[in-house]
């Protein structure tokens, strides 16, 4: 009986461990991204800004504070139709820019006199939101806006009625991101900030809130 136990020990295979399911590789690598980004604004929002703007407006309720709610980076391209290169250049720009891969944007229409037909690419764009939107904003605030050449300021004419404001860069090189070398050519963009603000006089306060500055008219 010993040795028939023992033959059979002998011949059973041994049972492979199971191996554990490594975490979703997205949601780690997102997780990653969004700690290199800075959380300056967003803590001082919460933190000053909201104050300020219920001492200023004399809100009741803190629902209607004001506060950013996207920023919308836009770059239309019209040489894309002739030179498609520009397209994948201004795709890595901006998204060096605003540290989110930008969308290509297509005609809606075909317009013969620019030689544009429907659905062909002409410009990129990318809509921030969240950790990524305070941080653009404070690099606009401290580094980019410093950079311009005889910068004076924001026009305060830029409103849209509804509280929101759009201003436009005309070069891509007044971003630290963006090396000199590797522009072929100055491309601008234009740049919306969209805010839950109900005027033009909340939206510019709570721009300014921020840093933003805005020339005399």
């Amino acid at each position: 009986m010993a040795a028939k136990e023992t033959t059979k020990k002998a011949t059973t295979a041994p049972v492979p461990a199971k191996k554990e399911k490594a975490p979703a590789k997205s949601k780690v690598l997102a997780k990653r991204e969004l700690t290199s980004f800075s959380d300056v604004y967003r803590v001082k929002y919460k933190d000053e800004v909201r104050k300020d703007l219920q001492k200023r407006f004399g809100y009741t309720n803190v629902m209607r504070i004001p506060r950013v709610a996207k920023i919308t980076i836009n770059r239309g391209i019209g040489e894309a139709t002739e030179n498609p290169k520009v397209i994948d250049s201004s795709v890595e720009e901006i998204g060096l820019i605003s540290g989110q891969k930008p969308i290509v944007t297509l005609a809606k229409k075909s317009i013969a006199t620019f030689k544009i037909r429907k659905n062909a690419p002409v410009g990129v764009a990318v809509t921030l939101r969240g950790v990524r939107m305070y941080a653009f904003l404070e690099k606009l605030v401290t580094v980019v806006f410093e950079r311009i050449r005889d910068f004076k300021g924001l026009s305060p004419k830029s409103f849209d009625g509804r509280g929101n404001y759009t201003f436009a860069l005309k070069e891509q090189l007044v971003f630290p991101e963006i090396s000199y070398d590797k522009v072929d050519k100055a491309r601008g963009m234009s740049i919306t900030v969209t805010t839950t603000a109900q005027t033009d006089e909340e939206c510019k306060a709570l721009l300014e809130a921020f840093g933003v500055p805005f020339r005399q008219r």
